[in-house]
């Protein structure tokens, strides 16, 4: 007689080591039962779509789509859809992209199996579930100011350590200009200098390189 499972799942993680962890964790567990894997946000959301999971396990950083991106589709598709985040980014900005994307969930990879199956439970069951390391990173976000999007690809282009000079250039504005967008993102990222605002920007999840 075939088992009935209570809690049928779909794990979308690109790193195929981390995926099989996942999995043997996941059907080890008496009431769950991985349904589909996945290996990019595309597949995740093809697979959801054919499957229809209870519970969408899903990294935040694969090809093709991420996880926040896939996130946003699934429940725009999928209004009710239960999706959790695992992910070993752990920068408040991260964070918020894939809570407001839509995951009921957010649970880093450097937790164990004990933390990762009451996370799973919690979420499918309709609960959020948001670790204390994770909600005091979130917390943390209202310290700072939001930057722009032209902000943002300023940032994006001080991490390739680019003078100002280059910045305008590649920007299409002038210098006086670019000088004057990084006065402002030193000030809403609480730094002293450029160096500091590209280590800030990586910590927090605002850029990645």
């Amino acid at each position: 007689m075939k088992k009935e499972f209570n809690i049928r799942i779909l794990v979308a993680d690109d790193h195929y080591v981390v995926r099989m962890g996942v999995i043997a964790i996941i059907n080890n567990e008496p009431d769950m039962e991985v349904v589909a894997e996945a290996a990019n946000g595309t597949q995740a959301i093809e697979l959801f779509n054919q499957h229809k999971p209870d519970l969408v396990l899903l990294d935040s950083r694969m090809p093709l789509k991420g996880g926040v991106q896939a996130a946003k589709e699934i429940r725009n598709q999928n209004p009710a859809a239960r999706i959790l985040m695992l992910t070993a980014f752990d920068g408040d900005e991260d964070i918020h992209k894939a809570l407001d994307a839509g995951a009921q969930g957010y649970v880093l990879k450097s937790s164990t199996g004990e933390q990762l199956v009451p996370a799973l439970r919690a979420v499918a069951a309709g609960d959020n579930w948001i670790p204390k390391e994770v909600a005091a990173r979130l917390a943390k976000r209202k310290e700072f100011e939001p930057l722009t999007p032209r902000e943002l690809e300023v940032l994006h282009e001080l991490a390739k350590g680019l003078a100002n000079k280059q910045i305008a250039d590649v920007m299409n504005i002038s210098q006086h200009t670019a000088k004057g967008y990084l006065k402002t993102i030193l000030t809403k990222l609480h730094v002293a200098d450029r160096t500091e605002a590209v280590t800030v920007a990586i910590q927090r999840g605002l850029i990645h390189i």
